[in-house]
């Protein structure tokens, strides 16, 4: 059961990580002043508006639809990867194949940061509702394809309703649930989106030879609407409303519009550059002078920017963003490619292909849960478990790059994928308790925030970025192997082998040995190039210190009393 909380609302570590902060009258390091952000946007403790009570059953309907709209979201993340292939060869869409995953992951990405300006003025419970509609028509739309172009504009569709579903949940849980329990429904949210992650590779890889993907795609439209119709006449009509007194008319012009079209404009451009088996200076170039009319945008106008720029002023909280970014971009290339190693590589059938999602998506939760339950008790730093954890990453992908063979023990690349998924849990957990340890109170929901953007934007640059990236390998490992054993003419084999890994079954004789060796060396490729972001990614983190803000504070008291240690305390400070 959901109720509502009338407890009093003491923020502590054990507190949501989402927990909006009481407006304070002190200024911490320039960037909140008066209870409100760089922005002006005003933060006012959840826990102190009144929330209708729900009986048991309103609780349960609620649970159920989010859970459903939350698992909907991430399968249609993965689902992708086993079916891939039959889209590609239905469309004839080989070349476009890339972004049958990265259209639905840029626009999730892009509305996510919004989603949370935009529940602030109409609430969380309007916003759901819309996002589910979205989630059910953009569905309605890739199943009704015929072509490359629609199929793609329908997943992008989905993807703004899966941004939206995402970020509208994680609102609704805050403020729904009780502080002491708080906690267990984020990561009940969070175990959801896992199962949906591992499962929908396997669902959608054993039921489309029976049903068709179109079918898969329109039949999730239903299952979009249902829940939709549940939050709205079941959740309280005031849920997250924080800004009662203020007119509409003035909340929507306090939305970042601007902003959120640069970002979309600049991010589109860029991944349109580089996700192709060549990178095309012309879009790529142009997302430039996107990205630094958002960031002029973000600095000087937006009255609540998407991304507060004022809180990168500090250190930590700008290299964990971007840690944030390299390392779940390198992760991403695990969750989409190792299903692709066993269809192209183990001549696995889709179904069976998705399976091998289970174990690091297991290793992932498991991960989560033993650092979250057994370690993160306490206030402080993590500074050494974020290092350790991460560091270990990067050496069992490395591991995952030399063994994607077609003879490597299967024991044995199941267990890496599950040590693989256990570091990933423990960095997603470390990392984030970390910089709030860093960070005062004030800021905390600004920083969850900007972790929880640069994680979507993690999934968009992983899929893009690191399809091109193999893409390209592949496609040249491919035209290599065909020239060195005097093979012509076998240009629309090769198109179809990029866009559809199952075209390896299907091959016999020479053919099929160069296709076999290709797709080890492009996977490897990808994989190396993962192993060598996600190391950078370790040295980035550990810039970001282990003095706590609160003992910054403390020393800086001090030193005022004692000027004798001022040299002393500012080494401390400079060298954490």
């Amino acid at each position: 059961m959901l109720p509502g909380d009338d407890s009093s609302a003491t923020v502590t570590e054990q507190s949501s990580l989402l927990h909006q902060s009481r407006p304070s009258s002190r200024s911490s390091t320039g960037t909140i002043a008066n209870g409100q952000d760089a922005g002006g946007a005003s933060f006012q403790d959840p826990q102190v508006e009144k929330i209708t009570s729900m009986t048991a059953t309103e609780s349960v309907i609620v649970c159920i639809s989010i859970g459903v709209l939350m698992f909907l979201l991430t399968s249609n993340m993965s689902m992708i990867t086993t079916i891939q292939s039959a889209i590609a060869t239905d469309l004839d869409a080989f070349e476009e194949a890339e972004w049958f995953t990265t259209a639905y992951m840029v626009t999730m990405s892009v509305i996510s940061p919004l989603m949370g300006r935009l529940s602030q003025t109409f609430s969380p419970r309007i916003c759901m509702v819309a996002a589910s509609v979205l989630m059910g028509v953009g569905s309605i739309i890739t199943g009704a394809s015929s072509t490359a172009r629609v199929f793609l504009f329908g997943r992008a569709i989905t993807g703004l309703g899966a941004g939206g579903t995402m970020t509208g949940a994680t609102i609704i849980i805050i403020h729904l649930a009780p502080v002491a329990t708080r906690g267990v429904w984020l990561g009940a949210a969070a175990s959801v989106m896992t199962v949906g992650l591992s499962l929908g590779a396997v669902i959608a890889g054993g039921l489309e030879p029976y049903v068709g993907w179109n079918y898969l795609f329109g039949m999730q439209a239903p299952i979009s609407f249902v829940p939709g119709l549940c939050l709205f006449f079941f959740l309280p009509t005031h849920t997250g409303l924080n800004h009662k007194r203020v007119a509409l008319k003035r909340r929507l012009q306090n939305i970042d519009y601007l902003g959120a079209i640069t970002l979309a404009v600049g991010i589109t451009m860029f991944l349109i550059g580089v996700s192709g088996r060549s990178i095309l200076l012309v879009p790529t170039l142009s997302s430039l002078p996107a990205f630094m009319i958002f960031v002029f945008v973000e600095r000087f106008f937006a009255v609540e920017p998407i991304i507060p720029l004022s809180v990168l002023k500090s250190r930590g909280a700008l290299l964990t963003s971007l840690a944030t970014l390299g390392f779940m971009m390198s992760r991403w290339a695990i969750l989409f490619y190792t299903p692709v190693y066993a269809i192209a590589v183990r001549n696995r059938s889709p179904a069976v292909a998705g399976l091998i999602l289970i174990p690091t998506n297991a290793g992932f939760g498991l991960g989560g849960l033993l650092s979250g339950w057994f370690h993160i008790r306490r206030e402080g730093s993590f500074y050494i478990p974020s290092l350790v954890s991460m560091a270990i990453f990067p050496a069992t992908m490395l591991a995952i790059a030399l063994i994607s063979t077609p003879t490597s023990p299967n024991a044995l690349y199941v267990a890496f994928l599950f040590l693989n998924g256990l570091a990933t849990g423990c960095v997603v957990n470390y990392t984030l308790v970390h910089v709030l340890h860093l960070l005062p109170k004030e800021v905390h929901p600004i920083m969850m925030s900007l972790v929880a953007t640069f994680r979507g934007l993690a999934g968009s640059f992983g899929s893009a970025v690191g399809g091109g990236l193999f893409l390209r390998i592949l496609a040249s490992s491919l035209d290599d192997g065909f020239k060195k054993h005097g093979i012509s003419g076998r240009e629309d084999l090769i198109k179809r082998l990029l866009g559809s890994p199952a075209t390896v079954q299907q091959l016999v004789g020479k053919e099929r040995q160069i296709a076999l060796a290709s797709y080890v060396v492009g996977l490897r490729g990808l994989f190396l190039a993962g192993v060598g972001l996600s190391a950078v990614m370790v040295f980035l983190q550990a810039g970001t210190g282990w003095t706590g803000y609160h003992e910054k504070n403390q020393l800086l008291t001090r030193s005022d009393i004692d000027g004798d240690e001022i040299h002393v305390e500012e080494s401390l400070l400079g060298t954490s």
